[in-house]
């Protein structure tokens, strides 16, 4: 296992940001969680996380928006995405600037792990 790390994870189904959170921490993760990329940039602007993993889809602000204004903050910022809509969103023209790694839901602990690791060793 990798060494722990301080993550943010963002998913405005709480379902979702809880078994997320319990998988990281699990592994050892110290995790703060956010509904919203509103509330996630807030965080962001308050704390340092040493990773990012935020849903796409969401109300308001979509992951992809968020990684994007996390990395205009922080540009080396490791930010992982998980999205029922992976292989639509890796075959669109439209190009998820700031997403270092994606994961497709349902998902598997092993497939967010290393997503984690590739992402954090970027």
């Amino acid at each position: 296992m990798a060494d722990p790390k301080k993550i943010l994870v963002v998913d405005d189904e709480p379902l979702v940001c809880e078994t997320v959170k319990m998988f990281l921490e699990f592994d050892g993760h110290k995790v703060s969680t956010a509904a919203s990329g509103n509330e996630a940039l807030d965080l962001f602007g308050r704390e340092r996380f040493d990773l990012v993993v935020t849903d796409y889809t969401m109300p308001g602000m979509n992951g992809a928006d968020l990684a994007r204004a996390i990395k205009a903050r922080q540009p080396g910022q490791p930010v992982v995405m998980l999205t029922a809509h992976a292989e639509m969103l890796k075959s669109s023209a439209v190009p998820l600037t700031g997403v270092d790694e994606m994961v497709s839901k349902p998902f598997q602990l092993e497939e967010l792990r290393a997503a984690i690791e590739k992402a954090v060793a970027r």
